[in-house]
């Protein structure tokens, strides 16, 4: 296999490594997000109702993505520890295992998705008026499934080999497919008809379908820095117990976090419309700045990983304290020039709006200092899952989300003067508590003591 796909980073500098794997993490995440904007873009264009039925549909889809994402996430870390104790027989099994594990949880997933499209969008709280389009859409992207979740594992495996130029080429593809797909599955030309809000979903599936047999095809080749073979394909209780010990906590994190995201939603929609515009434009804020916190954060996961893997602990802790310098510097001035440009930003948005425009900014200015704090948690959850420690990295986010976050921004706004703009101060202060327990921990050494013990055991 040509070395040059088969990137190991347990040797060399460490900044370079860095960069090299979360630029294009980053990138790929980028565009991840340009995909759903295309989509927004097309829906729009057949009305408000379109845009609220496919969106109800997110919360729910997220849910469930959830689960592949930790046992993907679970793929990637024993790849990369194997992969860094060149052992590449091991690199093929877990890779082969994973593929297979993920199909069949898709599989069932898509199953029950698609029977209970109805119930779930009922159980949202879709109106008459969006009903049929929302069980339209989650019904075809249910169908989805098997694709995105392969796909997932692809993705998930090349970032543990450190090959993640790769998955952002078949990404870029899919993007500029769904330009053209979109507009001609919704509205449709010739003898292709339009779907209208489904269509969008049915471009979807047939990107999704391209990319994840692209993936597959790759895998299944083995001239990339991994081959999955069939006859390694067999069930195996004692290796799947061991991805599903790692997976679980990854999966209950993104859960819990999208379960946030709807509880802080609820608490804001109760102080009115302008108030809930304003808290729209500090999420999408939120949501770009986070976009080089995680890039940074996956790529310290596959460093650790792999350094792990060769039995170089001191070098993977130096790769997390040097990451999350650079997270929370980054992020910090990144943070200070939002401060800065609060309100033409906020205005950008919203031009006509000058309450809003007022709330957005401040939002803004509450939150923006603290997005390097934000960074160092996210960097060492990255440290602690590429460690195999993923249970340390779910209970800071339940910690930062469920015991900081909402039960503060309800105190605030209900039981002080402060009203909604309590909500706004519970995001900064959750983003340092979880930032200093996450510190402690790091530095109080305990995710090194379990990799030890894993050595010592052959456990994971």
């Amino acid at each position: 296999m040509a070395s040059g796909k088969r990137k190991k980073f347990t040797e060399g500098k460490i900044l370079s490594s860095l960069v090299s794997l979360a630029g294009p993490i980053i990138l790929a995440n980028i565009l991840q997000t340009a995909y759903q904007l295309i989509d927004t873009f097309w829906l729009g264009r057949l009305g408000a109702n379109a845009v609220a039925a496919v969106s109800l549909s997110f919360p729910i889809l997220f849910l469930i993505l959830a689960i592949g994402g930790g046992l993907t996430l679970a793929g990637t870390v024993m790849v990369a520890q194997h992969h860094g104790a060149e052992d590449q027989e091991q690199v093929n099994y877990s890779s082969s295992q994973t593929v297979i594990v993920i199909f069949w949880v898709s599989l069932v997933l898509s199953v029950i998705g698609f029977f209970a499209a109805r119930p779930m969008m009922t159980l949202v709280g879709a109106g008459p008026e969006i009903l049929e389009d929302s069980v339209s859409y989650f019904k075809v992207s249910s169908i989805g499934f098997i694709f995105l979740f392969m796909f997932f594992v692809f993705q998930s495996l090349m970032r543990g080999i450190g090959n993640v130029m790769l998955p952002v080429y078949v990404i870029l593809v899919t993007v500029f497919l769904n330009l053209v797909l979109d507009p001609l599955f919704i509205f449709g030309f010739g003898p292709i008809p339009g779907f209208g809000v489904a269509g969008a979903a049915v471009a979807s599936v047939i990107t999704q379908g391209l990319s994840a047999a692209t993936g597959i095809y790759l895998l299944f080749r083995g001239k990339i820095g991994i081959r999955v073979k069939l006859s390694m394909m067999r069930f195996d209780f004692p290796w799947v117990k061991k991805m599903v010990y790692l997976g679980i906590p990854s999966s209950v994190e993104q859960s819990t976090r999208a379960l946030a995201m709807v509880m802080m939603i609820i608490l804001v929609t109760s102080f009115g419309s302008e108030v809930v515009a304003a808290y729209g434009i500090g999420a999408r804020i939120l949501s770009f700045v986070i976009i080089p916190a995680l890039g940074f954060a996956i790529a310290t996961t596959s460093l650790v990983g792999q350094n792990i893997g060769a039995r170089k602990i001191k070098r993977a802790e130096k790769v997390g304290n040097l990451s999350a310098n650079i997270a929370f510097f980054g992020l910090t001035f990144i943070g200070i020039l939002l401060f800065i440009f609060a309100e033409p930003l906020t205005a950008f948005f919203v031009p006509n709006e000058p309450t809003v425009i007022r709330d957005g900014a401040l939002f803004i200015k509450i939150m923006a200092p603290s997005f390097g704090l934000l960074g160092v948690q996210q960097i060492l959850n990255g440290v602690f899952n590429g460690a195999g420690f993923t249970k340390a990295s779910m209970f800071i986010s339940i910690l930062s989300l469920w015991v900081i976050r909402f039960p503060l921004a309800y105190v605030l706004a209900y039981k002080t003067p402060l009203g909604y703009e309590g909500i706004w101060w519970a995001f900064p202060a959750s983003n340092l508590v979880a930032a200093i327990v996450a510190f402690v921990y790091f530095k109080m050494g305990y995710w090194k003591m379990r990799v030890f013990r894993y050595r010592h055991s052959n456990s994971v």
